[in-house]
């Protein structure tokens, strides 16, 4: 008997459930939709090892850098009001980037740096600006990570890191390559200072609100506190530790400081869903239209001239970079064979470093969102398997 595409997503439970089995996560979720029609949805394990509460449909999560496509797509609503063009250096909004700095090709020391021109906005938002991510691996990753450059939740506000990133050199002259980055973060910032808005306001009043995602946010409130997922990291037994003790009452509202426009926010499946559907419908059916169907299809585009393997990494964090190039908030496949990860060319998404994944597949008018929180997402092969239970499905 030749099985339904139903039957073939009904294997998604037990994949997921073998993970949680292993005690290689906690829990997990996934949700596919056809068309905005939602064919599949399911949970399983719990929210955390030792609170045997259920890992739910609406179980909130860091989503880490899928927090990416929403600020990408806030900085092009700021296009489309006229407020800023993605030419424009980003030392126009904030002058702390006005003398910048670029590592001399192969330095071996952090202080061996040329003249540079300062990044665009563009360049922020393609991850070809010179930044880098203290995870990263080379000279400036490193120094990042020893001076404490990053973008926590209680980091003090946004403009106090600007201020130190500022002081960095850059790892590249800017456009020269690619390499993922803190620039979205300071995408952020720039966002704050042409709005007056901190990025959480912006966010609420012209996203969230408009798409009715109630449970997207940078912080969380006593209400809500029992349905955060607690995060994971994979260590050498392949056992579960958990990611920082802390971790709930960092996400606090009452102690939350800094707006990562990078990896800052919490949300649900359902929440993300309606943002990444109004992605792919482009905002058809909607009833707020909150960026233009051209802005939007910019997204989708790829914007860096090749695939990212050619210009950086040929792979990042589980995600294939051959075959692979980046839009505005996200990748986009230009070869599936190349790319080694089973798809559809122009099949657009991007993941969160606690294993997180979401792609929209327009040819076949798929959305498909993965929830889980364990820290790296390189720990296992997750996404590419995700990906082909599901586009086998329909195929």
């Amino acid at each position: 008997m030749t099985k339904t595409i139903s039957d073939q997503l009904e294997a998604l439970t037990p994949w997921m459930q073998d993970y949680v089995n292993q005690g290689k996560l906690a829990g997990a979720s996934v949700l596919v939709a056809k068309a905005g029609n939602v064919v599949f949805s399911d949970a399983v394990g719990f929210l955390g090892t030792s609170k045997r509460l259920a890992f739910k449909e609406d179980t909130i999560v860091r989503i880490y850098s899928m927090t990416k496509p929403i600020t990408s797509l806030a900085l092009l609503q700021l296009v489309e009001d006229k407020k800023l063009s993605l030419s424009q250096p980003v030392s126009e909004f904030l002058p702390e980037f006005s003398n910048c700095t670029a590592l001399i090709n192969g330095t071996t020391q952090i202080d061996q740096v040329s003249a540079c021109r300062c990044p665009t906005l563009f360049e922020l938002l393609t991850h070809t600006s010179g930044m880098t991510y203290g995870f990263n691996t080379g000279l400036l990753p490193e120094h990042y990570a020893q001076h404490g450059i990053h973008f926590y939740p209680n980091a003090g506000g946004l403009r106090p890191v600007i201020g130190k990133l500022a002081q960095q050199p850059l790892a590249f002259q800017p456009g020269s390559n690619w390499e993922y980055s803190v620039g979205i973060d300071v995408i952020g910032a720039v966002i704050e200072v042409v709005s007056g808005r901190t990025l959480e306001q912006y966010f609420y009043k012209n996203i969230f609100e408009p798409l009715n995602m109630v449970d997207t946010s940078f912080s969380i409130s006593n209400e809500k506190l029992d349905r955060l997922a607690n995060c994971y990291t994979k260590t050498s037994d392949k056992l579960l530790s958990q990611y920082d003790s802390a971790q709930k009452s960092l996400f606090h509202q009452d102690v939350h400081t800094t707006f990562s426009g990078g990896g800052g926010l919490l949300s649900t499946m359902s929440d993300y869903l309606k943002f990444a559907e109004f992605l792919r419908t482009k905002g058809e059916g909607f009833e707020n239209q909150i960026l233009r169907p051209d802005l939007i299809e910019q997204m989708f585009q790829n914007q860096i001239g090749g695939d990212i393997a050619s210009k950086g990494p040929s792979s990042f964090a589980e995600m294939p970079m051959t075959g692979v190039g980046f839009g505005l908030g996200g990748a986009v496949v230009l070869d599936p064979k190349q790319c080694g990860m089973e798809g559809n060319a122009g099949d657009f998404g991007w993941g969160g470093i606690a294993s997180t994944y979401f792609w929209i597949d327009p040819l076949r008018e798929l959305t498909c969102i993965f929830f889980t929180q364990l820290i790296p997402s390189s720990s296992y092969p997750l996404r590419a398997e995700l990906k082909a239970i599901v586009h086998r499905a329909f195929s």
